[in-house]
């Protein structure tokens, strides 16, 4: 208590000093720190980029709407060449979709010689790096072009401007 001028008192308040915490319930905070922590970070490094790597876009040249695929859920260029071949070939053909159950099944058969020279025919699978760099998709190792693709561009292959020779 502390008087006044006027000899009147006037309390003061007094804060305590929090209670320490037991012991149970550190232990309790440090677990569900913990619990957060492993939470909010994936094991293993592939599943670490896997989160850090955002969608590419896939542009078709001539068509306006672009896909987005997220290359780190790709184990390869082949799941990639598939992937592609059902946005844009399977995708067009109404009937491959509706003819039967087992389509599936003989696609996968017809998926294992695809690669990214006949995902979409007639077409070139291309890319875009970090420098915008338009190169070819298929010439670096998959890490590697998984890290640095920008965007997929799709475009028609022009014919061979070499002249066969006549026979």
């Amino acid at each position: 208590m502390i008087s006044g001028a006027g000899g009147e008192q006037q309390h003061t308040k007094r804060r305590l000093p929090a209670p320490a915490a037991t012991t149970s319930e550190q232990e309790r905070r440090q677990q569900h720190r913990g619990k957060m922590l492993r939470l909010s970070v994936q094991q293993g490094a592939d599943d670490v980029t896997a989160g850090v790597v955002p969608p590419v876009t896939v542009v078709l040249d001539g068509r306006s709407i672009c896909h987005r695929v997220h290359l780190s859920k790709h184990t390869g260029y082949r799941s990639l060449a598939a992937a592609l071949r059902r946005m844009f070939v399977d995708a067009d053909d109404d009937v491959v979709g509706a003819a039967d159950e087992e389509g599936r099944s003989s696609s996968s058969d017809a998926d294992r010689g695809l690669d990214l020279s006949n995902a979409v025919p007639g077409h070139v699978v291309a890319y875009e790096d970090m420098e915008n760099d338009l190169l070819l998709a298929g010439d670096l190792n998959w890490k590697d072009f998984v890290r640095v693709a920008r965007r997929i561009r799709i475009i028609p292959a022009k014919p061979s401007s070499r002249r066969r020779p006549q026979p």
